[in-house]
């Protein structure tokens, strides 16, 4: 699969070039012919003989960057000073930070906040504890839990490596929806204690967003914990993608003016977001849904490869009972869904499918089969990737989600709830807006997220999980 340069691999090159005509051109073309994008350009200094300039370049990955260094350095006439790579230092000493919502200026302005005038407060909430929301931050506060064990596509590279994804996740929250969101890496991968630590640290937080933990495990987590702490518990690697996933696939309906019931279903992927994915499908309407991982399609009585979910799923999926491997369960079908791995189907299955075949190819950054391949064959595609239309984001879900739910102080969250988001997300899109290229909104069309969390907030109050 051929890849492009990226805003991701972005690096600024500090220039020291003669000052004589011609020279910013040669610049210009060495990027080009080196295969990065040229970004902004910034003047330094300039003087009789010598001009600096800071240039930004994207590139593809790390080896391409080098190539453009080198590249760049045996042009005549110009040296390279310095080297910056962007996204580092994006991140460097941290992305977010606490600021005091109230000012501290004088005695007074401290008796009121701290000693001696907040133990009125305090006990204002020991005699009514519901009152922690209406004088803390617990109203407004999600903690990203994670143990780093299944971190994007990098997997389990520990609780350290994965705090640049939790406070990314972070700034998401207070970008979008205006949330205070706490990154909290645990150094422990037992269920266990992951379950007892998040419990004995929720007093603060009005939600839990448990981020990048690896099934199974993660299945018995959220469960334990929704049923144990009286605040909203959301796995977004299964929920967040499963909702978008759905909203995506009503609009395809709205699109192809074809009922979800009717659509035949195989989903790649038996993981986290796989098992989700067909559990909201199901609660949507759709009951030809075909799970398939490394060994085939789940079916009720396999015996290899199964686990208590996987086990479950068997029993509510696949009602034709078609065994065999992933190519074979495509036959017929209207909608791939890849939750897996790259180049993990080819172009031969998809010709395999219905009249108007519809792929979701969303492992990420390379999917399960190249766009370019796909889109000679199929109505409608989809992937994980910003570089094409109809971008799979968990972004569409989850700050709207937390949003609603801390809006109305939710106890928890249930299938409802999810569907109502989805719903939300798929209904931002008018009819008329509708193309096989615009089937989901940018992550960055405000109103989404404030459509969604009003349903959600509407949807907690109706099924009885709203305290106000």
């Amino acid at each position: 699969m051929k890849r492009y340069a990226s805003p991701s691999y972005s690096i600024t090159a500090r220039l020291s070039i003669e000052n004589r005509i011609g020279m910013f051109a040669k610049i210009v073309a060495a990027i080009s012919k080196a295969g990065g994008d040229l970004g902004p350009i910034d003047m330094i200094n300039v003087s009789k003989n010598k001009i600096v300039r800071d240039v930004t370049i994207y590139a593809i990955d790390d080896e391409h960057e080098n190539k453009i260094i080198e590249t760049l350095s045996g042009i005549n006439g110009v040296s390279v000073l310095s080297v910056m790579d962007r996204t580092f230092l994006s991140h460097k000493g941290g992305k977010i930070e606490i600021t005091n919502k109230v000012s501290i200026r004088d005695c007074i302005d401290l008796s009121r906040v701290y000693t001696p005038g907040v133990a009125r407060v305090c006990m204002q909430i020991y005699r009514n504890r519901e009152d922690i929301y209406n004088y803390t931050i617990k109203g407004n506060t999600v903690a990203i839990i994670t143990d780093g064990t299944a971190v994007l596509g990098l997997g389990d590279i520990g609780p350290e490596a994965a705090m640049p994804v939790m406070e990314g996740k972070a700034m998401i929250f207070k970008e979008f929806a205006g949330i205070d969101a706490f990154p909290i890496p645990l150094g422990t991968k037992d269920t266990e204690e992951i379950i007892k630590i998040v419990k004995n640290i929720a007093t603060p937080f009005g939600g839990i967003n448990l981020e990048d933990i690896a099934a199974p495990r993660c299945f018995e987590i959220e469960q334990r914990l929704q049923q144990e702490i009286d605040i909203p518990v959301f796995h977004d690697d299964q929920h967040g993608t499963a909702v978008v996933i759905l909203a995506a696939i009503i609009n395809v309906s709205r699109l192809l003016r074809r009922k979800l019931e009717e659509f035949k279903v195989v989903i790649a992927g038996a993981g986290a977001a796989g098992i989700a994915t067909a559990r909201i499908l199901i609660d949507a309407g759709i009951s030809d849904i075909i799970i398939c991982d490394t060994n085939g399609s789940i079916f009720e009585g396999r015996k290899k490869n199964m686990n208590p979910h996987k086990e479950t799923m068997a029993k509510l999926t696949n009602p034709r009972r078609i065994k065999g491997t992933l190519s074979n369960a495509m036959k017929g079908a209207d909608l791939f869904i890849g939750l897996s791995k790259p180049n993990l189907i080819r172009a031969d299955d998809i010709k395999k499918m219905s009249n108007e075949p519809i792929i979701f190819a969303l492992s990420n950054p390379d999917p399960e089969i190249a766009p370019e391949a796909a889109m000679k064959l199929a109505r409608v595609i989809a992937t994980g990737r910003s570089d094409y239309p109809n971008q799979i984001n968990n972004m569409l879900g989850y700050p709207g989600i937390f949003r609603g739910l801390l809006d109305v102080r939710a106890s928890g969250i249930n299938s409802q709830i999810k569907l109502a988001a989805a719903y939300a997300i798929a209904n931002s899109i008018r009819a008329d807006q509708l193309s096989e290229d615009f089937i989901i909104p940018s992550a960055f069309q405000r109103k989404v997220i404030a459509s969604v969390a009003q349903e959600v907030a509407k949807t907690a109050r109706e099924t009885g999980v709203a305290r106000k």
